[in-house]
């Protein structure tokens, strides 16, 4: 093959062929031509090498749209050229292995299955405002399979170890030919595990794994918010034996303060002060979530609607990068009754504001 034939030609489909149809092609092109199928023909080789060097140009957007504008010339040196047939076996080996229902055949290297790894758990927990500025850790109640505390998990009777599977000799796979392929499977002997437990665990009967609940205690970190998820390594289902177990994930959820709103790493809190307050100035204490206190300072003639803020006494961080920061809004207190003593001295702040230039409203 001197000259490069066209790509669609290659593979079988129009120029208009979607990309499930390009993949499509290519499987069957791959399956056909496949050098274990055809060995020692190196016509067929090439047209494997061929179809693959087509379905990596057809298969990606950028690759095709040149080669539809240009042909050739317009994805040389853009990784259309033909590859060493091990590197294109190694590169499609899992969807090599598709082909024969997951065998792993061609007698190349296939996934190990053996013992099924535990199944990841979720879980939610509600924490306090205090806890996302100081963390905390608390206990989270987690019911599914565990290991077996009599077995430690590995299912076999105290004092009676497993042997290894004579049938696989360990490895937990076996090696079938059929012709000219070789199709590798778990072993049926021990499932894949390599072992054979021969006095199985009385509390679990063998599994490794019993139903339970527990208690797993997790560490919230300061500064997490509600919507963000913890991963625990290893707390879900335990898995068979000699498997790993599973991870805990964690949703969090931060529960509501009666003074504080959360905004990102800010705290943002509403204080009421009186008229007199507002208008001569004072200052303010507030107690934060974690307990400690900052003081603000509310000048004289400060307006409601006021927003005063304290620097780097907010939440921390969650890249340990700070603290974010404390706003205080403040608001005026206007009483809604007053006695004739209190009614006749305002009256007479009015009159004095106006005769000092300071407009008020008319109460009427």
């Amino acid at each position: 093959m001197s000259q490069k034939r066209d790509y669609y030609d290659v593979l079988g489909v129009a120029r208009d062929a979607s990309e499930d149809d390009i993949r499509k092609a290519w499987r069957q092109a791959a399956l056909k031509h496949h050098p274990d199928r055809n060995q020692g023909d190196a016509e067929a080789e090439a047209r494997f090498k061929e179809a693959h060097e087509a379905f990596q140009v057809l298969s990606d957007g950028d690759k095709r749209r040149n080669y539809d504008r240009f042909g050739h010339a317009g994805v040389d040196g853009m990784g259309a050229g033909s590859a060493d047939i091990g590197d294109i076996l190694s590169q499609f080996q899992d969807m090599f292995s598709d082909f024969f229902g997951g065998f792993g055949g061609f007698g190349g290297a296939s996934r190990r299955r053996g013992p099924q790894p535990g199944q990841d758990v979720r879980t939610d927990a509600t924490i306090s405002l205090a806890d996302t500025m100081t963390g905390t850790k608390r206990e989270v109640s987690v019911r599914g399979v565990a290991p077996c505390e009599t077995c430690a998990g590995s299912g076999s009777e105290p004092g009676h170890a497993a042997e290894t599977c004579t049938s696989c000799q360990g490895s937990g796979q076996v090696t079938t030919q059929r012709g000219f392929m070789l199709f590798t499977t778990n072993c049926p002997t021990c499932g894949g595990a390599g072992r054979r437990i021969t006095h199985p665990c009385a509390a679990c009967h063998g599994a490794g794994r019993v139903e339970k609940s527990r208690v797993v205690l997790v560490t919230f970190p300061a500064g997490i918010d509600s919507g963000q998820r913890l991963r625990v390594p290893g707390q879900g289902m335990a898995g068979a034996p000699g498997a790993p177990s599973g991870d805990l994930y964690v949703d969090v959820q931060v529960g509501r303060d009666e003074t504080f709103e959360r905004r990102g790493y800010d705290l943002v809190a509403r204080e009421r002060v009186s008229f007199a307050d507002a208008a001569l100035g004072c200052e303010l204490e507030i107690e934060l979530p974690d307990a400690s206190s900052v003081t603000v300072e509310v000048k004289s003639g400060t307006q409601p609607g006021t927003v005063l803020t304290v620097k780097g006494r907010g939440i921390p961080r969650l890249d340990h990068r700070g603290r974010g920061d404390v706003h205080v809004v403040v608001e005026v207190a206007v009483p809604k009754r007053l006695s004739k003593r209190a009614r006749k001295l305002i009256e007479e702040l009015d009159a004095e504001l106006n005769r000092s230039g300071e407009r008020s409203a008319k109460t009427g």
